[in-house]
């Protein structure tokens, strides 16, 4: 039975988002999940590039996955800003099953919308639960934190804001999450002040 979503809360704290640098599988849009593929030579260098986007925001906290993509990427940006690395295990992404190393194809909008999931994989509403929990457990930092962990992560935590779960997140660009009374918005680095 799957769980009910409508209590599926998120914590309405500011914090900024991003997915981990680009690995060879996302330049050819292979499903990744838990396989841990490293950075390649293009996500290294967005990592590098979102510490200087990061720099002077106030983030006083950083949470990854324990993926080695989003730990090598918070890695490069924590190093930058001088904040401390933490892995955070339920920031994982999802487990997709028989479908990772496999393109990105129809399966995975029907998995976004909750229709199906891939055999041996995590239902979608089944992320969202554990995304929101792993959420709302690192919102509890003091300060400003900023998350690194995944696509298919977001998706969920999206769908807990309220947003459309069915937009791709691009690797290694960093989002501002800002819950507005009128619900979340997100906002690029290019529309706040530094702090």
């Amino acid at each position: 039975m799957a769980p009910d979503l409508s209590t599926v809360v998120l914590t309405r704290t500011p914090f900024w988002f991003m997915r981990h640098g680009e690995t060879d599988w996302n330049r050819d849009g292979l499903i990744q999940g838990r396989t841990d593929v490293p950075l390649n030579a293009e996500g290294w260098a967005q990592a590098h590039a979102a510490s200087g986007v990061l720099a002077g925001r106030g983030i006083t906290a950083i949470r990854c996955s324990p993926l080695q993509r989003a730990h090598d990427t918070a890695t490069v940006v924590g190093e930058a800003l001088g904040v401390p690395v933490e892995v955070v295990a339920g920031l994982r992404e999802a487990n997709f099953g028989v479908q990772e190393g496999q393109p990105m194809g129809d399966w995975f909008t029907h998995w976004s919308s909750g229709e199906t999931s891939p055999v041996g994989g995590e239902a979608f509403a089944d992320l969202c639960v554990r995304a929101v929990a792993a959420m709302n457990a690192v919102l509890q930092t003091p300060g400003l934190v900023l998350v690194v962990a995944h696509g298919g992560f977001f998706r969920a935590v999206r769908a807990a804001m309220g947003m459309s779960p069915a937009v791709r997140t691009a690797n290694g660009v960093p989002v501002f999450c800002d819950p507005a009374a009128e619900g979340w918005r997100l906002v690029t680095p290019g529309e706040l002040p530094r702090a």
